[in-house]
């Protein structure tokens, strides 16, 4: 079984609610590509291929990181264009900057992406049912945004890709992996979660998932492989939220790609077969 890595190219201001212009974060200061180069690194050595869903405001200020990733034999995928939650967008302004990052990255890279994530988990067929009738209609294959969490995302979300039927045709759903327990799903996937739970946890969820036939999905983010880099100042409570522990992932993606096969979401969905009673076109609880 092929599970999926994949990387949210941000930088470590970008935090949802918070806009980052006013910050007016020099070039000096940036540290996404310094990040990306060491999780490249990484990757190489393993002989690993990874989905990168790229902020398109990103790769305006640093218009060779596309090009490099790219270049490694890894997957271009969408992160937006502004870090906003989809849910403050109205469909015009979404597809303006779902159009607007797809052609920062296709000049970029010379090829389309076909994969998309919305930032926080601000895509659901339940809230915003026009965002993925949007990307179909873009020509996008999948989405992995929705996130079967219980604050953040749709907690009553299933963990296995599933198909969404939208007026464009339809659309392959990959949601992060979690971890199910007595109250709520916990995100052992990626976040805080990762770095928070334990180890023999989340290589537990990744087994259990590939015996009953479904991919895995980790994410991580730029920021997380540079435990003592800056932080925006934030409450405890979203501090932990936003940022988790200062632990550096390296050491457990280290561990997972020693221990299971990884590949990226597009071949995921290349080989894709559907389970029929997974095949639904709203998400429902398994």
């Amino acid at each position: 079984m092929t599970n999926a890595l994949t990387i949210d190219v941000e930088d470590w201001y970008h935090v949802c609610g918070l806009d980052p212009e006013p910050l007016a974060v020099p070039s000096s200061r940036r540290r996404v590509a310094r990040n990306i180069e060491s999780i490249l690194s990484l990757l190489a050595e393993f002989g690993v291929k990874a989905t990168f869903f790229v902020l398109g405001s990103v790769a305006e200020e640093e218009p060779s990181l596309v090009s490099r990733i790219a270049d490694a034999g890894h997957e271009i995928a969408s992160h937006g264009y502004s870090h906003r939650l989809v849910t403050e967008l109205s469909p015009e302004v979404f597809r303006d900057e779902v159009k607007r990052t797809e052609g920062i990255l296709e000049r970029q890279c010379g090829m389309k992406p076909v994969g998309f994530r919305a930032p926080q988990w601000s895509i659901s067929a339940a809230a915003t049912p026009w965002a993925l009738a949007i990307l179909r209609e873009e020509g996008y294959l999948y989405d992995s945004s929705c996130n079967p969490l219980h604050f953040v995302g749709d907690p009553e979300g299933t963990r296995y890709p599933f198909i969404i039927q939208t007026p464009a045709g339809p659309l392959l759903e990959i949601p992060p992996m979690v971890t199910p327990s007595l109250f709520w799903n916990l995100p052992t996937g990626g976040g805080w979660g990762f770095r928070f739970f334990p180890l023999a946890m989340i290589g537990g969820t990744v087994e259990k998932l590939n015996s009953a036939g479904f991919p895995a999905v980790i994410f991580i983010h730029p920021r997380e492989i540079d435990a003592r880099g800056p932080r925006i100042r934030l409450s405890p409570l979203r501090a932990f939220v936003v940022y988790g522990p200062r632990r550096d992932v390296v050491k457990r993606l280290n561990y997972l790609l020693q221990r299971f096969k990884f590949g990226t979401l597009r071949q995921l969905v290349e080989n894709w077969e559907p389970v029929s009673s997974y095949r639904c076109t709203t998400p429902k609880r398994p």
